[in-house]
């Protein structure tokens, strides 16, 4: 798996068939060397990646995962008393991959959820159209919000689109999102109640 060998050689003379698990994984506890645990860390490489691969189903997914891993093991080897590396490395991989479907799910259900609800009871702009000078003054106030903020919220209110949808448009991960989208709300609410009483669903209080 070439994709991920950018590890300098042999650092300690560790890359060696003849040193074991055990022995490195005392090396890597002593010297807390990343490079000691990248030797152990390579012999298992395929078989994480094949783990992976099984539970996302898919293999730019499955890559990210096996590099998340090794940060994850630099962390966790050092705490835990491991005597059977490669189960346990197995085990640790799997439920990697598990954590990271459920918290999919959980987005997922957010995005459907909240999110459609509160575009349906927020989204209409027909009801301020007849007041032009609303209008005018919603435009104003997005002009006053930063980039990030401007863009999500145009988005998430203007053309409907859900959280995970901004979220490949603008390639902004989605609790970044979240945060701008409310940010942008909030700011928009403060300068359309500077310049008078506030109608637009945009921001109304919630």
């Amino acid at each position: 798996m070439a994709f991920l060998s950018t590890i300098s050689p042999d650092p300690d003379g560790s890359r060696n068939p003849s040193v074991t698990d055990q022995e490195l994984i005392i090396r890597y506890r002593h010297s807390q060397d990343l490079e000691i645990l990248a030797e152990l860390y390579l012999r298992y490489m395929d078989l994480l990646y094949g783990v992976c691969l099984k539970y996302l189903k898919d293999p730019e997914a499955a890559k990210d995962a096996v590099m998340n891993i090794f940060e994850e093991l630099a962390q966790k080897l050092q705490k835990h008393e491991v005597a059977h590396f490669r189960g346990w490395i197995h085990t640790l991989a799997k439920n990697h991959c598990l954590m990271q479907l459920r918290a999919a799910k959980r987005i997922k259900i957010n995005d459907l959820e909240p999110d459609r609800v509160q575009i349906a009871e927020e989204l209409h702009l027909n009801g301020i159209k007849e007041k032009e000078g609303e209008l005018d003054k919603l435009s104003k106030c997005l002009e006053t919000l930063c980039s990030e903020q401007k863009q999500a919220v145009e988005l998430f209110y203007l053309e409907s689109k859900c959280y995970k949808e901004i979220e490949k448009i603008t390639g902004v991960e989605w609790n970044k999102v979240r945060s701008h989208i409310q940010n942008g709300k909030r700011n928009l609410k403060l300068c359309m109640e500077k310049s008078g009483p506030v109608h637009s669903p945009l921001t109304s209080g919630k």
